[in-house]
Formats: C-alpha cells, structure tokens, sequence
C-alpha cells in the first residue's frame, strides 16, 4: 500500500516513523480515510497522508506543560483537520450542523474520543498565561517586520522605549499576565505618569509616548498570537498641550561661547567635530554620525557631504540630501575625512556627551538648549538671509508641503546661499 507525500513514495507501514507505529495508529490511519477496504484507502490516500503527519506532529508539540506551545498546537491541530481553532464559548455559539461536524471529526482508536483531538476542535485548549514581560520578549520576533533594514544603532534606539514603556507599567502594577490586565490597571499607569507632567515637569507627550509603546505590545502580542483579548488600552491618553520647541542659539552665543578659541578642547575629537559640523550644515547629530567617508567629499570643487541610507534608514525620504560645507565646518570635516567611528552605532551617546559637557561648562544659552538647537540656528540664519523655503527644506531635509518641481538649486548656488551666513 503505497501513499505518496510531497512527491515521494511512501509505504503506509515501511516508511511510518516508529513512533506512530502501533495498531492503534494504524486503526486511526483506517479511521481517518472512512473506510476498511484496502483498495479504496489507496484511491484517498493522497492528501490523507500528509493531513494525518500534519495532525500527528500538532499532537505531539501538544504534550508538553508549556501553556504557549500546547495553545499554539491545538490551533495546528484544529488546521490539520480542517478547522478553524475557536474558543469553547465560540464552539457553543456555531450552528447544530457545524458543531456535530467538529464533534463526529474528534477520533480515536475503537471510536475512543481523542482529547488532544477534542481539545483543538471543540475549543478546550486554555489560553497561554503571558505575562507583560514575556509579552515583550515575544513581540521582538512578533513584530520583526518593523526593524527591516535598520542599523545596530536604530535597532537599539527602537527597542529602548518600548522596554521602558514594560518596565514603568511593571513598576505600577506588578508582572500580571495580559488577560488579567483591567481598566483600574490602565488608570492607575495613567495616574502614575499624571504625577510624573506635574512634578517632573514632562510634556503629556512623554506620557503618550509609553501609552502607545505599551500599546502596540500588547496588542500586537493579542493578535499573532491569536488570544481573542478585549485589552482596556482606549481613551488613556493625556491631550496634547503645545510642543515644546528646543530654542536655537543665537549667533553671537554660538560665535562668543561655543566655536571660540579653546572652548571646546575638553571633548573629544569626533564630538567636537560634530558639533562643529553641525553649526553650518544644520545635519542632524545621528546623520553626522553616521556618514562614511564616501559620503565625505573635500577634494571638489564644491565641498560637501551626502546624507543617504546606507548604514542606517532615513528619518524620511526628504532626509536624503546634499549639504555644502563652509565655515568652522568644512574645517571640522576636514579634521575626521573619514567620519566617525566612534559615534557610528551610537549617536545617542554622542548627544548625551555633549551636552553634559556643554552643561559642565556654562556653554549652554539657557537649561531648556541642546545640542540639537544648532540645527534650528542654521534654519534661523537661512530664514533671515531670505533663502527661498524650496532651498531651506532641501538643506534641512524637510518635506515640501506641495510637488516638487524641477531639480532645485545646484550645489554651487547652494554653497553660495551657505556661505553666506557661514559661522
């Protein structure tokens, strides 16, 4: 008696793996096919064979105590018979026809229900017991699609928020699993960060922020995992007041305090460079840190530099962009022509040294500035120098609120136009 799988000639007894081999297993074989006559099991038992492996291999992931594997085998094994897996109280609800369906398809040897086999088609498999840090550590592998093509740095810098977004709801209301979180939960994390925007002086965004992240791992958790959750994650969130603006600095700071002789000799050189490089260009610090020497172009007519995708994703398709170099920053460029090392996979490091140096040091305009308000400067300068807003967001990378039309400045007259207001 030969049946074949996936092309391959199989004998039903010869090539059966040992641990199927049992007369009860070849009862359920016969059972399976509906019928004792050897010549018609023959004719059924092209897709039968690999329905009854399909099924087999489901029961055998199902006898373990893990929760997450014996729900994740009773919905293959429920596929394995032609079934959709539904809850026992979603069993209870189908029609007479459809329920008896799943009923008479429960088998077993000597007509002995099955209770793997009732389990998976009658909705008997209890859920997994996921708690919010396990929740976490699935979603990593659940959500992988979102991370395509992102750098080390990125990666990193996109897993941190969620992580702490976990680790607060867990310091509030302990490590329960996701089916027992209630709506009291959810208000008291809402209060929890409510005390937060009032004492620590954060914007309702900071809250969103780990509403959203704690969110998005839930319910994504919920859905590939298939657990059927009603999670209690709406009306939570805390309105928006009006963002706050990282103030630019002033010209006559930026002259007087941050490129004046000496004032930067504390910080090591790719930092420093970087500020530099910034003051002029009005590059982001991650796009700085991330540019490779090819991207480094001095020996030109024009100097400049390219910001692209290439170890890393762009904040958007208008990040992608040339900007010339003039000032203390060709200079700086010129001291690291091929780029930054040491910043590279890790440009958050770079803005948290920076700054605490510039703090350290009384180089900050005010305790609200940052780094990143040198790329506002840049923006500032262009603005007051009368530069058409089409040539503004191509250097800042910014998109353009209508089509784009033509192929915008050169290089040449962007030079110019940088230049011009060079520090």
């Amino acid at each position: 008696m030969a049946f074949k799988r996936r092309g391959k000639s199989l004998s039903l007894y010869k090539r059966v793996p040992k641990r199927y081999e049992s007369v009860e297993t070849r009862k359920l074989i016969w059972l399976s096919l509906h019928t004792d006559s050897q010549s018609e099991a023959e004719q059924k038992a092209g897709t039968a064979w690999a329905h009854l492996i399909d099924g087999w291999e489901a029961k055998l992931a199902g006898d373990t105590a893990e929760a997450e594997q014996r729900f994740a085998a009773a919905r293959n094994l429920a596929a394995a018979r032609g079934f959709r897996y539904l809850r026992a109280d979603h069993v209870a609800k189908l029609t007479t026809e459809d329920l008896l369906d799943r009923i008479n398809s429960v088998s077993g040897p000597d007509d002995n229900p099955d209770l793997m086999e009732a389990e998976a088609l009658l909705g008997g498999a209890s859920l997994p017991e996921i708690t919010v840090s396990r929740a976490l550590e699935l979603y990593w592998d659940l959500a992988r699609e979102k991370t395509l093509g992102k750098s080390v740095d990125q990666l990193r810098r996109w897993q941190n928020p969620r992580k702490k977004a976990v680790q607060n709801f867990i310091d509030v209301n302990g490590d329960k699993t996701i089916s027992q979180i209630t709506g009291d939960d959810m208000l008291d994390f809402r209060a929890w960060w409510l005390d937060r925007l009032e004492n620590e002086r954060l914007t309702p965004n900071s809250a969103n922020k780990d509403l959203i992240h704690l969110g998005d791992v839930l319910k994504t958790v919920n859905k590939m995992k298939r657990l059927g959750l009603v999670l209690p994650l709406s009306d939570i969130s805390f309105k928006e007041g009006e963002a706050a603006q990282r103030p630019p600095f002033e010209d006559s700071w930026i002259r007087g305090k941050l490129i004046a002789p000496s004032a930067l000799d504390g910080l090591n050189k790719e930092a420093r460079c970087i500020l530099l490089a910034m003051v002029n260009t009005g590059a982001r610090p991650s796009e700085l840190a991330a540019l490779t020497a090819d991207q480094i172009r001095l020996d030109v007519d024009w100097p400049h530099i390219s910001i692209e995708p290439i170890t890393r994703q762009l904040k958007s398709a208008s990040a992608k962009r040339v900007i010339p170099l003039c000032g203390v920053s060709l200079e700086a460029m010129r001291e690291c022509p091929g780029g930054f090392p040491r910043y590279r996979t890790s440009s958050a490091g770079l803005s948290a040294t920076v700054n605490k140096y510039l703090r350290a040091r009384g180089l900050m305009e005010t305790p609200a500035h940052s780094l990143y308000g040198l790329r506002h400067s840049f923006e500032d300068r262009q603005l007051a120098a009368g530069v058409d807003e089409r040539i503004r967001r191509d250097l800042m990378g910014h998109a353009l609120d209508r089509e784009r039309y033509g192929k915008g400045a050169s290089l040449r007259q962007l030079h110019d136009l940088v230049q011009a207001t060079a520090l």
